[in-house]
């Protein structure tokens, strides 16, 4: 299994030391590096991330405070020169912490016990059969039928779900994140920051494009790797 990682640290040399920590881990791809909170809070919105290195101490927005805003899927290992801050660091599910200054062992035997954990979670999963959701638009609740999404835009605030033969499409106040995440284990796969495709009605790829209909929809290289990876499994 290989996690992708972020780095979070106001300390370039405490991002310098960990980074080259990453690049010897067979396990671990990284996915970047942020001198602070609300870079990296741009970061997870764009990128599927499954491990933060995440600094407590920050100028803004603290790593415990960041931490207890994050979504499902990624996880945390702090990185502190405190260790009093360990047992709040359990209170928001971070998987470990490393103590400051991080040596390689230390580093390596933290990363093996997430790499654990996520199998574990990996086999524990029993996907759910769902067909449908339901989301709100004009005051009133409607149900989509998956196989019926061709892809979900995002729209600042709100998302604009594009369906096969369907005229007037629907548009709810719902952050796109939040609807990948409803469709995670499903065959659904994000390939900008503000589309969502089913890969299902994929008919046409031109030029980092996938066509439907009139419609041109951008693959962005944050996303083109996992994308060309579902390609090449059904190339001939």
């Amino acid at each position: 299994m290989t996690l992708h990682c972020l780095i979070v640290d106001e300390e370039p040399l405490a991002l310098d030391l960990l980074e080259r920590y990453v690049n010897k881990t067979p396990s671990l791809v990284l996915a970047g590096r942020c001198n602070s909170a609300f870079q990296a809070l741009e970061m997870l919105d764009k990128t599927e991330i499954e491990i933060i290195f995440l600094d407590i101490q920050m100028p803004g927005l603290s790593g415990l405070e960041f931490s207890r805003g994050l979504q499902k899927g990624s996880k945390v290992i702090f990185t502190t020169a405190f260790e009093q801050f360990a047992q709040e660091g359990f209170k928001v599910e971070a998987l470990n912490y490393l103590l400051k200054p991080v040596s390689y062992p230390e580093f390596l035997n933290t990363v093996n016990k997430a790499k654990r954990w996520f199998e574990l979670i990996e086999k524990a999963i029993v996907p759910e059969i769902r067909t449908s959701i339901f989301v709100k638009t004009d005051y009133k609740l409607v149900q989509i039928e998956l196989n019926s999404i061709q892809y979900i835009e995002g729209l600042k605030d709100y998302v604009k779900v594009c369906q096969e033969s369907v005229e007037k499409q629907i548009i709810t106040l719902m952050s796109l994140k939040s609807l990948e995440e409803n469709l995670r284990d499903r065959m659904f796969i994000r390939v900008h920051h503000s589309f969502i495709v089913n890969l299902e009605k994929i008919r046409t790829i031109e030029r980092n494009r996938i066509i439907f209909g009139n419609n041109y929809i951008p693959i962005s290289e944050n996303f083109k790797e996992k994308f060309q990876r579902f390609i090449n499994e059904r190339f001939f």
